[in-house]
């Protein structure tokens, strides 16, 4: 399949809804969720802006209806949500739903080991539509996967001063993922696995003495109002789970034409998203200190502590793809995941990283140009 030269990537997304087809055209709507807020990168670059690049590939035919936050699903739910056709399409985390999707989550504990999310994006996307193992899960629970979401490095973001080892021990401090939460209990904290969208309240009310996400969230989510000292300590970044899973029935129901539209709205939107990712981490911060927050590096101890870690993480990581999450292949499972993280490291390093129109078409020539859309998730 070629991309279509239509497109072009700065069109507003009020342009490309203005420019929908003839009312003569026959639409397929159909719902879409991700429970971040409207304007998280996620929800904006990867749903909000989506629909109408999705719109304007297809002519008018396909016409999602976007819904963020959790006023359609709770963030446990997206999973089952999809399964029972509440919604056509959404992102869903699966560290939230680990025994349910447990290959993706024996992925997900490389997560601590790699601080690049831009390569990260693509070679998560790469492997999940392309690993015989990771496509029998998808399969067996009931969804249809299409494209990958990954954050910026997490980082602390505290009450008061966490920058040593000494500060963090005792600390509570919101984790998610299971190799992150050993770290902390490795230096004396106590993880907390709760909700992104509870890191305000529990900061507010005192449950939680740190949390772990990425930077924009200090402005996206408030929290600079909650948590005045952020530490730059890289915890790990988060990509588990579809960013755009699809009902199975609805999937089978449209056109092999219509399903590779949504390949390529998938391939640009996961270019925007982590282009404008990255960049609004790197704001927020920049945002918070102007109000007073302080941003600190982590002291030496600390930083070793997380060094450390990823060498103890790396070298139990097929133990724990089988002892925790019941993989029989867990090593083939994981070398195929590194393997495809390394070309995807090559692949990168030669195209401008902010460049949305080559990330795209290097996205079509490697992932989805490869992928039959009259067969591919057509169960």
């Amino acid at each position: 399949m070629k991309m279509r030269a239509t497109l072009l990537a700065g069109l507003a997304g009020a342009a490309l809804a203005a420019g929908a087809a003839a009312p003569s055209v026959a639409q397929t709507e159909f719902i879409a969720n991700s429970f971040y807020a409207e304007q998280h990168p996620l929800s904006k670059y990867g749903y909000v802006e989506w629909a109408p690049i999705v719109e304007e590939l297809s002519e008018g035919r396909l016409k999602p209806e976007v819904y963020t936050g959790t006023v359609l699903l709770a963030p446990r739910a997206s999973l089952q949500g999809i399964r029972d056709n509440v919604v056509q399409v959404a992102h869903h985390a699966a560290v939230y739903t680990p025994s349910e999707l447990p290959v993706a989550n024996a992925v997900q504990e490389l997560g601590f080991n790699y601080a690049d999310p831009l390569v990260a994006i693509f070679a998560v996307a790469d492997f999940s539509l392309n690993n015989p193992t990771q496509l029998a899960e998808w399969k067996d629970k009931g969804i249809v996967y299409l494209g990958a979401y990954t954050t910026p490095p997490y980082i602390l973001f505290c009450r008061e001063p966490v920058r040593t080892l000494e500060e963090v021990k005792g600390k509570r401090i919101r984790t998610a993922g299971s190799t992150v939460s050993l770290w902390a209990e490795e230096v004396g904290a106590v993880p907390v696995n709760v909700p992104s969208s509870e890191m305000y309240t529990g900061l507010e009310r005192g449950t939680l003495d740190c949390a772990s996400n990425a930077g924009n969230d200090l402005i996206d989510r408030s929290l600079w109002e909650v948590a005045e000292h952020t530490t730059l300590l890289p915890t790990g970044m988060y990509w588990s789970g579809p960013h755009w899973g699809y009902n199975p029935d609805f999937w089978a129901s449209l056109s092999a034409e219509d399903r590779e539209v949504l390949m390529e709205a998938t391939a640009r939107s996961m270019a925007r998203m982590n282009i404008n990712y990255i960049a609004r981490a790197e704001e927020a911060l920049e945002e918070a200190e102007a109000k007073g927050n302080n941003v600190y590096e982590p002291a030496e101890d600390l930083m070793g502590s997380v060094v450390s870690y990823r060498e103890k993480a790396l070298s139990r990581v097929y133990d724990t793809a089988k002892e925790k999450y019941g993989l029989d292949n867990g090593k083939e499972v994981i070398d195929d995941f590194r393997a495809t993280y390394d070309k995807w490291e090559k692949l990168i390093a030669g195209v401008d990283r902010t460049d949305e129109d080559a990330l795209t078409a290097l996205a079509m020539q490697e992932i989805y140009d490869k992928l039959d859309p009259a067969t591919y998730g057509v169960y």
